[in-house]
Parts: structure tokens; sequence; C-alpha cells
């Protein structure tokens, strides 16, 4: 490996930020689901979260997803869940709140949100979106300004501009520099996984199921 590229890892698993998640639920086409993965890589989320309630969801829909995620499935754990309830106390136990993508009379705009607090992001599948078993788990609702006559975004697109927003909040916070709340000895851990993982040259890890 050469000192270059231990040097990006090292400064990947520095920039990771412990208090930001996405939930998928129920989230159809792998296509969508790799380029959320790739998305949440690249700023800065290192675990996602999947649950899938329909039974003819698998865990080989996330799989599929490899070349949309951009080589990013190496970087960003999978945990798949088929309970709702087992995903979100799971979830809430690491993160405290969750907030859903749903156009109900509560939802506020995507910008009044504070998403320098930990945070997970919960978002629906492209024809029904958030469920309401789910939606009963939520913490709040948000829903991103739309200008035109479409009501709604492409779930991996939805996912994209709000991941860009928190995004641009920590920045401005310092959390991607000297402000990061993650502790020194898990940045330190981080970078030795994403070591080994580097050299076992592995691009599309089996996801963890729950």
């Amino acid at each position: 490996m050469t000192p270059e590229r231990r040097e990006r890892l090292r400064e990947v698993a520095f920039r990771r930020q412990a208090g930001l998640t996405v939930i998928l639920e129920n989230v159809h086409d792998p296509h969508n689901i790799g380029a959320v993965i790739r998305s949440c890589d690249s700023v800065g989320i290192s675990e996602i979260f999947v649950l899938y309630t329909e039974p003819h969801l698998t865990e080989e829909h996330i799989l599929v997803g490899k070349k949309s995620s951009g080589g990013a499935r190496k970087w960003v754990d999978v945990h798949y869940y088929t309970s709702p309830e087992d995903c979100f106390r799971r979830v809430k136990e690491k993160y405290g709140r969750i907030l859903a993508t749903h156009l109900g009379e509560a939802a506020v705009p995507l910008h009044s949100l504070r998403l320098t607090q930990p945070t997970a992001l919960l978002f629906g599948n492209e024809r029904d979106g958030v469920s309401e078993t789910a939606l009963a788990y939520a913490d709040g609702n948000f829903a991103i300004p739309q200008m035109g006559m479409a009501k709604s975004l492409n779930i991996s697109v939805a996912c994209a501009v709000t991941l860009y927003e928190a995004l641009r909040q920590r920045l401005e916070a310092g959390m991607y520099g000297k402000d990061n709340p993650l502790p020194e000895k898990e940045k330190l851990a981080l970078f030795e996984e994403y070591l080994e993982r580097s050299d076992k040259k592995n691009t599309n890890r089996r996801v963890e199921r729950k």
C-alpha cells in the first residue's frame, strides 16, 4: 500500500460521522440502494439500516446494486432487518432520534432541521413512501421544498439532497475536522478496519442480517 493510499484511508476514517445514518424501508430498486450507499459514503456515513417487511424483498436486492454504489459498498456497513421493532430500537439506542421524509401536516422544511444533532434519516419506498408502521417510530417529519409540478423526488435523489444539507451544516460546525465528536479511539479503530478492507480488495461485502 502506498503512503498516499494509507493517508487517504486515514482521512476518510477520521471524517466519519458517528451521529448520522440512513434507514431505508422496503426500497425496491437495488440501484436506488446502491446510489444511497454511494451518497452516504460521500458525506461520511459509515453504516446504514435496511428494513424489509415485504416478503419478496431479500438481501439480494442490496447486493445487486453494486455498480450503482461505485465501490462505496466496501466502506459502508449495511444492517439488514425484517422486524421494524428490532430495527428502530437499535437505531434509537445509537442515534437518539429518527426523522422521516413524509408529506404530512406536521412536516417541516428540510432546511429548518438541525442536522448537527445525532439523527437517523428515514426514507420509504418508491411507490408508497414511509409506512404508517415506520412513522409510528419517527420523532418528526420533514419535506424537501419543491417549486415544480412534481410532488416528489426519486428516493436516491431525495436522500442525496438531505445528506448534503447535513454535510453543509456539519462542515460549518467543524464536525469533519477538530470538532468531530467521534472519539479518537474509535477513529483509529475505524482506520485499522479500513486498512484491512483495502487489503482484502472486497468491493461487495455481505450485509449483516438481524
